[in-house]
């Protein structure tokens, strides 16, 4: 089923509030928009006469194999959008053969999310209360199987999202967030004194060299939108970056990650994996960003849409199709294989 329309099932099944939290940004929405048509900033230059006849979309992302070079970018209360939570999520990137991250503000423990697929996944991580609860939560994933650790950045405060303001967004009746100390009523709580509790503000790139150092998980910075700010991660300890606005819910107007892309993986070398997320929608928007430089892209809006469309079937739905999208443009691009996808293939409208 194309993406639209996974869209407009979930539009129509969820209610407002709940859809706004989901659709919305910050401010204006500036970055929120342009997080999708960035990538049409781009133009292919496709190659002729190349042997496509069998293309191959098989990585690794920090030695995890996948499908694609897709994955379910993290996302927090995924129980709003279907009964099943970030355990369907989960069963449905296992199913598409990729890999999941899930948020600390998930609505299902890590230990159950790790339970309900064998699938490979990352955990993205929050300042919860406080460092020692924060540091256990770190720990908990380690012993439940993740493979990584992402530590999200760009969120030192909450950006003002107006769409939930205008709502006056409260979270429903029993949604909790599973990952946070119990006995704190969430749930009868506005949105942004519920999430204010993970704002990282106190956090520096001495934290990074700390996360870094607590476990044997592979460490990846999310938010990162300034080569200076990329290696500035590396050299703190970080194995990888990711660039990413938020989903253009905190600083607006942004650059877009498909703008700030080409500067991360020219500051970082050829050798560190750099992943992008913001406004993936289309298979020529995943190779755009390969011929950008990133190993892989993270999807989330597409995969709130097929959650609340159909549960975990839906999230494979949507990651098969976007995967499926990307096989056809690479191929009809001259490119067999997506590690052999030349920096050349774009250009700059």
């Amino acid at each position: 089923m194309e993406l639209d329309a996974v869209h407009d099932q979930a539009r129509a099944r969820l209610p407002r509030g709940v859809y706004d939290y989901y659709a919305g940004g910050t401010e204006a929405e500036v970055t929120l928009g342009e997080s999708v048509t960035s990538w049409q900033r781009w133009r292919l230059r496709p190659r002729m006469l190349r042997d496509v006849s069998a293309v191959s979309m098989t990585t690794t992302l920090l030695g995890t194999p996948v499908s694609m070079p897709i994955g379910v970018a993290p996302w927090a209360l995924q129980r709003m959008a279907h009964p099943d939570g970030e355990a369907g999520t989960a069963r449905g990137a296992a199913a598409a053969g990729t890999l999941m991250t899930v948020s600390t503000t998930a609505t299902v423990s890590l230990a159950e999310v790790a339970t309900a697929s064998a699938g490979p996944k990352w955990f993205q991580l929050y300042r919860v209360k406080d460092p020692e609860y924060t540091d256990d939560l770190v720990r908990q994933a380690a012993e439940a199987g993740y493979r990584a650790l992402v530590m999200t950045v760009d969120l030192p405060f909450l950006g003002r999202r107006l769409r939930d303001l205008v709502n006056e967004f409260q979270l429903p009746q029993g949604i909790e967030m599973a990952n946070h100390p119990p006995k704190q009523a969430y749930g009868e709580r506005g949105l942004n004194q519920a999430l204010g509790t993970i704002a990282t503000a106190t956090w520096t790139f001495e934290d990074v060299t700390r996360f870094a150092a607590l476990t044997s998980m592979p460490l990846v910075v999310k938010g990162v939108l300034r080569g200076d700010d990329a290696q500035r991660c590396l050299d703190a300890g970080a194995s990888a970056v990711w660039v990413s606005t938020h989903g253009g819910r905190q600083v607006d107007p942004a650059i877009a990650s498909a703008i700030a892309l080409p500067e991360i993986v020219d500051a970082v070398g050829p050798d560190v994996e750099v992943y992008a997320d913001g406004g993936v929608r289309r298979g020529s928007d995943v190779l755009t960003a390969l011929a950008l430089g990133a190993r892989a892209v993270f999807v989330g809006r597409p995969t709130i849409w097929g959650l609340a469309a159909g549960g975990a079937d839906g999230v494979r739905d949507v990651l098969t199709e976007l995967a499926a999208a990307l096989e056809l443009t690479m191929a009809l691009c001259g490119v067999s294989d997506v590690h052999d996808v030349p920096a050349d293939l774009v250009v700059r409208a």
